[in-house]
């Protein structure tokens, strides 16, 4: 049983050894060579031993040998004949089918408009199609048939991939080979290609010995992605990284600097009365300085840096390894310093300015959103203490952002829980000194902490919007007021400030004031509106219209705080104008030939020349009061003849009167 077991795994070797060694071909030959030899022998054999037998006489015997030998050419010819035809019939059946499969499996590849190549791994021979030569811009026989002239042709930066790519699939760490990379076309402009491929022979031993695939041209699908990817993290306006791509930079800026023990600065910058110029000249002209500033921007930094538009005119920086503060301020400084040059836009010559916040990881905090908070604080803080500087972020910011955040919401409930009262401020006539008006001015009773500023919290309302409807409820309370006295005193009439918040308001929720006071039976003096100077500069149709329709409807128009703004001659003609305050910061300081009283007599003959009457804000003193009297106001307000009171006490004051 071992021996026979032995002699079978002999047997096996050779055949396999055979199996090895011999193609088809060889064995196809080797079969008829066999068939003719086997032939051959039992023909000699069988012949002979029949002849001898039959055949006595040797001449007779000699002649069959030779009719023997001329039947075995002509018998062998016929079936070598017919062995060859058999074979080559079948030979070539077998590359007719292979080169229908071939014919079809290039019209499958090809057919989509790809390029076919067909790789011999083993000599690195490259056969690539005709629609491959012609994707490119190539003759045939223009690349050297091998890998390493299709290699020479890949991108630089992409080179690394496509070899890790072919690696991880021969490894059969992928299904199938993928890779993506750009080729150099023969005009030198790059195309981005899409490579997919298989094995499609290997050796007994599983190893790769035949691969094919094809190559489309992606060019226009990586435009189309590298737009979408642009669109969604840069701004179209300044081209700048936009909120999105700002904040995943700095989020890696923390994890690098945290690994490193380096600090990373951020400037928070918002640029002074931006919105001015935009109402103004128009948003083309705001875009154009927009992309002005971000040019200047990006010149004050390092290519390192980061610049970046987070929405509207608010910029942020990121600066990376400023290890003092003398180069913080240093770019600080830069920043200020050109965006203050004049901006020629057009036609238009354009000034502007920039504040800026600056707060630094880790000191004012470990991640992006308080050091994001942090800075903008700090930009408001800057912006407080007179614009066009810088202001380091400082805990004490902290404590009044909490505080801010505080107020604004109970300023929300404050209207609904009847916390507002109005106070009125008596306006008198200097020559009589008897009380014509009135200046309506909103306190809030705070709950806990008592009476708080307006100088508080209706910068608060303004910016949240609760300044419309906060605004509409005095003027209701006025109104009523206001009706209530003129049923005693004919003629008096309450002043309201109205917010330009509150003029460029499209809320439908607001009363319409005119109705209101036509609802009271009241007449358009009874009411004077006070509105800012920087008002008559907003020339848009909604702020006109609300003005015009104002003073159709007789209400008196009064410019509060008089000096302090940027209003015009043009300006104070061009809106019909009723009275001029004057702010008490001039008023304050007057005494016989100080400039403050020099302005004060300039400010009453024009607006007389103008046909305005003249309220002068903030006279505290008997001097204050005989120098207004002598340059001829018409009429004064401050504690020298009472501050704001209640209503009830107010009417004492008028009674008195």
């Amino acid at each position: 049983m071992t021996v026979r077991y032995v002699l079978q795994e002999r047997v096996s070797a050779v055949k396999q050894f055979f199996r090895n060694r011999l193609s088809n071909l060889d064995l196809i030959v080797l079969r008829i060579v066999g068939i003719y030899f086997i032939f051959g022998l039992l023909w000699i054999f069988i012949t002979n031993a029949t002849l001898i037998k039959l055949v006595s006489n040797h001449e007779q015997f000699t002649l069959f040998i030779t009719y023997k030998g001329v039947a075995y050419i002509f018998i062998t010819s016929a079936l070598l004949y017919l062995l060859f035809r058999k074979t080559l019939q079948r030979q070539n059946q077998i590359e007719t089918s292979l080169q229908l499969s071939e014919e079809r499996w290039k019209f499958a590849l090809e057919g989509s408009g790809d390029g076919v190549w067909d790789w011999n791994l083993e000599t690195d021979h490259v056969f690539r199609s005709a629609r491959w030569q012609e994707i490119y811009g190539y003759s045939e026989n223009e690349i050297d048939p091998t890998s390493r002239a299709g290699r020479a042709l890949t991108h630089p930066d992409d080179m690394h991939s496509i070899v890790d790519d072919v690696k991880a699939y021969l490894e059969g760490k992928t299904d199938i080979y993928v890779s993506e990379f750009r080729l150099r076309c023969k005009d030198g402009s790059w195309k981005w290609t899409l490579s997919r491929g298989m094995v499609v022979s290997r050796s007994k031993e599983g190893k790769p010995l035949r691969m094919i695939g094809t190559h489309t041209d992606i060019t226009a699908r990586k435009r189309s992605e590298a737009q979408v990817i642009r669109l969604a993290h840069y701004d179209l306006t300044t081209n700048l990284p936009n909120r999105m791509l700002f904040l995943d930079r700095f989020k890696q800026e923390i994890v690098k600097a945290h690994r490193t023990s380096q600090t990373i600065t951020l400037m928070y910058l918002d640029l002074d009365r931006f919105k001015e110029v935009n109402d103004t000249l128009g948003h083309d002209i705001g875009d154009l300085l927009l992309k002005e500033t971000a040019q200047r921007l990006e010149s004050c930094v390092r290519e390192m840096d980061t610049v970046a538009r987070l929405g509207g005119d608010e910029f942020t920086l990121i600066l990376c390894n400023l290890d003092n503060q003398s180069s913080i301020e240093r770019i600080a400084q830069e920043i200020l310093d050109k965006l203050a040059k004049p901006f020629q836009l057009g036609n238009e010559l354009i000034y502007i300015t920039t504040s800026i916040g600056i707060s630094i990881y880790p000191e004012d905090g470990n991640n992006v959103e308080v050091l994001l908070k942090n800075a903008d604080q700090a930009m408001y803080a800057a912006k407080q203490h007179g614009r066009n500087r810088y202001h380091y972020f400082t805990p004490s910011m902290q404590e009044a952002a909490l505080m801010r955040m505080h107020l604004i919401s109970d300023l929300r409930i404050a209207l609904n829980a009847n916390q507002f009262r109005v106070f009125y401020q008596p306006i008198v006539e200097l020559a009589t000194g008897n009380i014509y008006k009135a200046e309506a001015l909103i306190r809030w009773q705070h709950p806990t902490r008592g009476l708080v500023s307006p100088a508080e919290f209706i910068p608060a309302a303004e910016e949240t919007g609760l300044i419309i409807e906060i605004g509409d409820w005095v003027f209701s309370e006025a109104a009523n007021q206001v009706a209530k006295w003129r049923s005693h005193h004919p003629g008096f009439q309450i002043s309201v400030n109205k917010s330009p918040v509150q003029f460029r308001s499209n809320s439908k929720n607001h009363i319409n004031w005119i109705d209101h006071l036509i609802s009271l039976g009241l007449t358009g003096p009874s009411i004077a509106v006070e509105i800012t100077e920087g008002l008559l500069l907003d020339a848009r149709d909604s702020v006109i219209n609300q003005l015009n329709a104002l003073r159709a409807a007789g209400v008196q128009i009064a410019i509060d705080d008089f000096g302090t703004g940027y209003s015009s001659l043009a300006y104070l003609k061009k809106f019909d104008i009723d009275y001029v305050k004057i702010d008490q910061s001039f008023t304050s300081n007057i005494r016989t030939g100080s400039s403050d009283m020099v302005l004060c007599e300039a400010i009453i003959v024009m607006a007389h020349k103008l046909g305005m009457k003249v309220i002068a804000e903030g006279i505290e003193t008997k001097e204050q009061l005989d120098l207004l009297v002598i340059a001829g106001c018409d009429y004064g307000q401050g504690y020298w003849f009472s501050k704001p009171v209640p209503a009830d006490e107010f009417e004492k004051l008028l009674y008195r009167n």
